[in-house]
């Protein structure tokens, strides 16, 4: 079984030799061979260059050998598409939009016609990343949710605590509304050109899902509204932040795969879902700092806890930070591989 079957007959629930394993951000910053190419270029380079993005997406897997590679970009690409660009502060460091969108006059200043045409050059990386890695390893896509996206373009920013956002929210200001909106029509053209690029799948990050009060009306139904708008039965994966006692109403918004966080086990995720859906997660990334076999124990437990495998995508809680080492990566990535079908056989009994 390759690494892209088993990685889209996870997403189906089917039956599988061991679970598929690839990381979120797994490309950047912990790795020497990215740190060598970021000495000559700047992040903004290397996301709007398609040759250096599909470089950075290659060099983890060249390495590790995980089933799934995600493209190198980031989810600020489609707000500054439509017109509010980013850069990234100096000092703590974070983001900086160019300016933020909090009235009508603001949300004129956007342009969204279009906007996900402006976006060839993921659509190139996609391109030239799929032809590296044929059919042996699955191709992932990937954007923020229109509730987080909304977060950086209202705040202006990083924010620490999203409050101008969740009093647009608690005030039902439309101005918050119209832009869930726009920034939904325009993600489900982007997912779209991406699946047309060669991704087999689409994350939709919801990084600032714990701001979110009326998670309903001010997130969920607009994710919904994005999976129906993608060809019917193609793999979505949704990553809610901090949701994960909302299992179901995640998976109301049609999602094929709920990412979750490291702060629940997955198997009581699962005990409260009445249908058939795929989990990926949930190593906390805290582990791959510290010692690689401490690593690897901690990846061992998150396998036997999702014991028997259908259905189980090998993920960590979030992505993985600067700190992290290679080896223990190394050892995650040799302990899910080692897991065997006989390995669930006796967690299970």
């Amino acid at each position: 079984m390759t690494g892209r079957e088993r990685f889209l007959t996870a997403c189906n629930c089917g039956a599988l030799d061991r679970p598929p394993i690839w990381m979120m951000r797994q490309a950047g910053r912990y790795l020497p061979e990215y740190q060598e190419i970021k000495r000559s270029h700047s992040f903004h380079e290397m996301v709007r260059t398609p040759e250096l993005s599909a470089e950075v997406t290659l060099q983890p897997m060249r390495r590790f050998g995980f089933d799934a590679a995600i493209i190198f970009s980031d989810i600020l690409v489609v707000p500054e598409a439509m017109g509010q660009g980013f850069s990234f502060g100096e000092g703590r460091g974070g983001v900086r939009m160019d300016f933020p969108v909090r009235t009508r006059a603001d949300l004129q200043r956007l342009t969204p016609d279009g906007a996900a045409a402006r976006l060839e050059y993921v659509y190139a990386a996609l391109r030239r990343t799929k032809s590296a890695l044929g059919q042996e390893s699955a191709l992932l896509g990937f954007g923020g949710s229109p509730w987080t996206l909304a977060c950086y373009m209202i705040e202006g920013g990083s924010s620490g605590d999203g409050g101008t956002v969740r009093a647009m929210a608690a005030q039902r200001d439309p101005v918050l509304t119209d832009l869930l909106g726009l920034l939904t029509s325009v993600l489900v053209q982007y997912f779209r050109q991406q699946i047309s690029a060669g991704a087999d799948a689409i994350q939709i990050f919801d990084s600032c899902a714990p701001w979110c009060a009326d998670y309903e009306e001010y997130s969920l139904r607009w994710v919904r509204e994005i999976v129906q708008g993608l060809p019917e039965g193609f793999p979505v994966i949704f990553f809610a932040r901090g949701r994960n006692s909302e299992a179901a109403s995640l998976a109301s918004t049609g999602a094929r795969v709920l990412s979750l966080d490291w702060e629940t086990p997955l198997s009581d995720v699962r005990r409260v879902l009445d249908r058939d859906l795929a989990l990926q997660g949930n190593l906390d990334p805290e582990f791959l700092e510290g010692d690689p076999a401490e690593a690897a124990d901690a990846a061992q437990a998150v396998l036997v806890d999702m014991a028997p495998w259908r259905g189980h995508i090998f993920n960590l809680g979030h992505g993985i930070r600067p700190a992290a080492r290679v080896d223990s990566v190394a050892a995650v990535v040799e302990a899910v591989k080692a897991f065997k079908h006989e390995d669930y056989a006796v967690a299970a009994g």
